[in-house]
This record gives C-alpha cells, structure tokens and sequence, in this order.
C-alpha cells in the first residue's frame, strides 16, 4: 500500500506576501516575468482513513501531521495544466510517481487571470465570481488561494461551499444571484490526489481557446511572484446548492404536473441515489423527499474527499454494480448513481438493470424524440450500432460525432442555431445536454428528465423506463485497447497511421479486410464497417486521444469470438506496417491471449 505524504481536507496555508504586481486588464504582455519563483506549502493533520484511487485500490492515511509540499512553479507547467476546456493536475502528494503540478501559488495565479479574462470580456471594472468545490482533500486549499488572486485583481468572491459543476453555471443565471462567472474546482472523477477548475459565465462553460488565454496570463504571473495564497478578508458565503435543488423539484412538479399531488408528484416511489461520497448527495436529500419520494436505502450520501468506497464515475464497473445491490436490496423503483461533481449520472430500474452509455443515450432518445419528432441527437464517435438503429427506429437522426463533450455539445449548438433540431447532445461517458437547459451537461437534469418520464409512464400504466430498451441491439463483444505513441509530435504521428489504415482498408487488392468498409460518418478518426455473415455487421474505430500521445482503438461484433477476429486483422496490418514509434502491444494481445 502506498503511503500518500500529503492528503489535506482541511488545509491553512502559510505564506510571506510578498508584492502583488498588478497586471493589465488588457492582456499578458502587461506583466513583466521576473526570475523569482513561488512556493507555497500547506499543512493539516488527517485522521487515519482509507483513501480510494480511481482504480479501486486503497491507500492507508496514517494519522499524523502530514505536509503538501508544492512544485516550484514555473510558467510553462502552469500552461500545460489546461485540459481541453478546463484545467487538471496533482494537487497532492500520495500517489507514486505523481509529482504536484497544481499547487496554491498556481492557484492564485489562474484565480487572478479567471478575474483579468473575465473584466476584459465583460468590459466591466468590478465583477463578482463564485467559487463551489466537491469534497476533494485539496478543495479548500485551492479555493482560498483562488479567492486570493481574484481578489488581488478586484474581484467580488463568493464561496459557494461545496456545489456541483451544473450549480456553478446555474449561479451565473439565476435571477437574484448572476454572477459575472463561476469556477467549480473539480477533478471529475479522477483519484483524491487531482484537482482542476471549470470555469463559467452566462454563456455557459468556457472553450479550449479561453482557457489557453487563462492559462498563459496565470503563467506569467508565476513567473512574476509575490503571489498571496491566504483567503482575504471579505469573502461572501453564500451556498447555491439549496437554490439548485429548489429548481430541480419545480422542474419535477412541472414536469409531472399530477392534479392529485403536485406539491409531491413522487409520492408512492422509492427512488435510492448512490452519490459516490461526491456532491450528489444533496439530490437525496433537497430534491426527492421533499417531493415525497422514499429515498431509504440510498448510499454514500456523505462527501468525503477520500472517495472511500467506490470511484464516483457513472462508467465505473464496481460503482454500477454498487448501485445496482442497492436498488435490488431497497426493493427499488429506480436509481441514480452520480460522478463527483454531477455533471453525469445513470440509471438502475427496478430489475436490476444498468442504464448508462448507449442505454443511457437511448433512452434519454426516445424522450426527446416524443417531443420533437424528426429531431436529430449529436453523439460521440464510438456509440454502437444498435443505439443509431434505435434512434432511426424512433424517428430521429443520429449524428455520430467526435470524442470530447464539448465537441459534441458546440456540434448541437452549431446545428440548432443552423435551424437543425436538435434537443439532445451526449458522449457515451454520460456528458450530456439538452438544448432547453442552456446547452448544459447537468447529471442532476437528466436524471429529471427520466424521473419525470418513469413517473409519467407509472400513472399511464404503460411500460417501465427499463422495457423500452427491450428493442435496443446490444454487441456481443466489445473491447477497447491504447496504444502509446513515442514521437513529440504525436497528433501528426497517428494522423499519418490514420490515413495508411484508410488507404489500406480501401485497397480492393489487397489480403486484408477484404469484408470491411469505411463508414459513411467518419468525423473523428477512421471508423470501419465489417461484414461478420448471416447479417451480422461488426466495426472498429481507430482515433486519436483528444490530449495524450495516445491511439484508441475500439471494436464491437456481433459473432462470438468476433472481436479476436477483427484484432487479428488490425494486428496483422500493424505488424506489415512497421509503426515503429507505436505500441501496439495491447491489440496483439486480444487474439494471443489463449
């Protein structure tokens, strides 16, 4: 067992202020760098506890003084914490091999920069930003020293105690509260030792291009020092998450709309929440029972940073199954299991059944399709077959996109403001959004829209939630490998093996594939129709990581033993090609393995 040196829930930092140099508003190029370097180091004392890694494996807390020691922080780290749309790194020691890449002074910094970006956007000289954090050992850390930098910049802070990324945006629109923006400090559902920030204004969560611009001004005011990391004074508690939960049963009570209890349409369910010790507890707790659910048997209510009894990831197979034994124990109408800051959830029904991924896109289909008829639903690159036939079969079309929840969210967007409907927009990892919640991937929304429905088809005597995917084609087989690129310009790299795999599949001549074609709808990598006999179609998928110098390669059949025949045939392609700089150890060992 690893001995993590520094899980901290309830951290105080220790700093000297040293002069905080003003940037200008107007940009980057305002700060001069100076050679100091910042260093920040935060102490607490943790009780003996049981710390969970994404994987499930546990990590004994020891009880004892423990010390986050930070990185020296340097600008061009600090760039490299951007995500795509938000921002990830190690926040805390613990984890072998794992080194901090996001520390106080860090935070400060793109504190400071989220303050600068968001006076420049708004053209406004004073702003009020709102902060919430999940559960996580570094979360208040963090915070303070976010609240420090935007106050250093002129900013208005408000902590939002611990909230839920959809709470965070919520709280930039809601009439009373709208906050210039918003930050959720989060790491998904990443291990305890991660922390990022998501960040908001009222035109929704910010892109790759904004958080570059963040990045690079936080950057230079590491470089530049003196950066204050202690919360100041004057900082407003103001907890969203009751005001959230509030609007989640008055969508429920409309939604419903029962003549005979309206004020508890869910009066007669038993409906159990598995939160994950994330912060989805409070759907329990502020959403259902006032609604008059029965919510006993629910799990893992209480936040806890330590994430002690399974990942909090609708995706994860221990957490499903956990979910799936509380339903069953409870004697259930329904479940709902959330990831750490609820911006994804899934569903159990009463028989046990898990509803996520393609079932969860699915289903979520046939609601909106009832709605908008003819609509069209924006998907990831890697869903199966048998859902886009389940779409199709209700009237709508399916457009399968890319990897990424933004790039599947802005495509809907693009498509409705083009006069394309389209209501619904979701990754297979449970991302999703709907065009009448301002384009928001909300966990907590969607599990509404589905309670909404379970109860609607309760009182109308019609089918369970759960038998509407009776006529949804599952594969057989399903696999997914990675494979590490080594060349620094890795995009290029699996671009060009893209290509040569198109070329090749392409080529009537040649040995291989012989019974394959590419797809139609090819956005994002090369996607590959196999003909498996007697009707049956297989396919596999070969794309590029979004981030990380890595090829993802996935394969669904419909045959036994489908998925080894299709590895072979890639495998044996690979071996002809002599990618050098590719590790493709992980496709020959599908068909190896005995």
């Amino acid at each position: 067992r690893i001995r993590p040196a520094q899980p901290s829930h309830e951290a105080s930092e220790r700093r000297n202020a040293a002069r905080v140099m003003r940037a200008n508003a107007s940009g980057v190029g305002a700060v001069d760098a100076r050679a100091l370097r910042a260093t920040a180091t935060a102490k607490a004392t943790t009780a003996g506890r049981r710390v969970s890694s994404a994987s499930g494996s546990r990590i004994t807390v020891s009880r004892r003084r423990v010390r986050a020691m930070a990185t020296t922080a340097d600008g061009e780290r600090v760039k490299k914490l951007q995500n795509g749309s938000d921002i990830r790194g190690v926040a805390l020691e613990g984890v072998e091999g794992e080194g901090i890449t996001l520390d106080a002074t860090t935070a400060s910094a793109i504190g400071r920069a989220f303050a600068d970006w968001l006076m420049v956007k708004t053209g406004a000289r004073e702003v009020t930003i709102g902060v919430g954090r999940d559960p996580r050992l570094s979360g208040e850390m963090l915070r303070d020293a976010m609240f420090a930098g935007m106050a250093a910049s002129g900013a208005k802070v408000v902590d939002m105690g611990l909230a839920t990324t959809p709470a965070c945006f919520m709280a930039t629109v809601t009439p009373g509260v709208e906050y210039a923006g918003s930050v959720m400090l989060t790491a998904s559902h990443l291990p305890f030792n991660r922390n990022g920030m998501k960040f908001f204004t009222s035109a929704g969560g910010l892109d790759k291009p904004d958080i570059k611009d963040i990045c690079a001004r936080a950057a230079a005011y590491v470089e530049a020092g003196g950066l204050s990391v202690d919360a100041p004074s004057g900082v407003v508690r103001a907890p969203f998450l009751p005001t959230y939960a509030a609007q989640l049963c008055d969508i429920i009570r409309k939604g419903v709309n029962s003549p005979t209890n309206y004020d508890t349409p869910l009066s007669g369910m038993k409906i159990v929440v598995d939160a994950g010790n994330g912060s989805g507890g409070f759907f329990a707790d502020l959403v259902l029972a006032p609604l008059g659910a029965d919510t006993n048997g629910s799990q893992f209510l209480n936040p806890d940073g330590s994430f002690p009894n399974h990942s909090p990831n609708p995706e994860d197979k221990e957490a499903m199954e956990a979910g799936v034994r509380a339903v069953l124990s409870a004697k259930a109408d329904l479940g709902i299991v959330f990831d750490t800051d609820v911006d994804r959830s899934a569903v159990i029904d009463a028989s046990g059944k898990e509803i996520n991924r393609n079932k969860l896109i699915a289903l979520l289909s046939e609601i909106v399709l009832k709605e908008f008829p003819g609509a069209t639903i924006v998907t990831d690159s890697v869903t199966s077959d048998g859902l886009h036939k389940f779409i199709k079969a209700n009237g709508g079309h399916h457009l399968r996109f890319m990897r990424g929840y933004k790039n599947v969210i802005n495509k809907g967007k693009e498509l409705n403001a083009a006069g394309v409907v389209t209501p619904l927009m979701i990754e297979t990892s449970g991302h999703g959004a709907m065009s009448e919640n301002y384009d928001l991937d909300d966990g907590a929304y969607l599990a509404v829209k589905i309670i909404i429905e379970a109860v609607r088809r309760r009182i109308a005597n019609e089918p369970s939630i759960g038998q509407v995917l009776e006529t949804l084609e599952e594969p057989l087989e399903e696999a997914e490998v990675r494979f590490k690129i080594a060349d620094p310009d890795f995009k290029a790299y699996g671009g060009n093996v893209i290509e040569s795999l198109l070329e090749t599949v392409n080529d009537t001549d040649h040995p291989l594939f012989g019974k394959s074609s590419p797809a139609e709808d090819n956005y994002e990598g090369l996607r590959v129709c196999v003909d498996e006999g007697d009707g049956n179609k297989g396919w596999f998928l070969l794309r590029c990581s979004l981030h990380d110098p890595v090829m993802v390669l996935n394969f669904e059949s419909q045959v036994p033993g489908g998925v080894k025949i299709m590895a072979e045939e890639v495998g044996a392609w690979l071996i002809d090609q002599n990618f050098s700089k590719l590790d493709a150890s992980a496709v020959h060992a599908l068909y190896r393995a005995p």
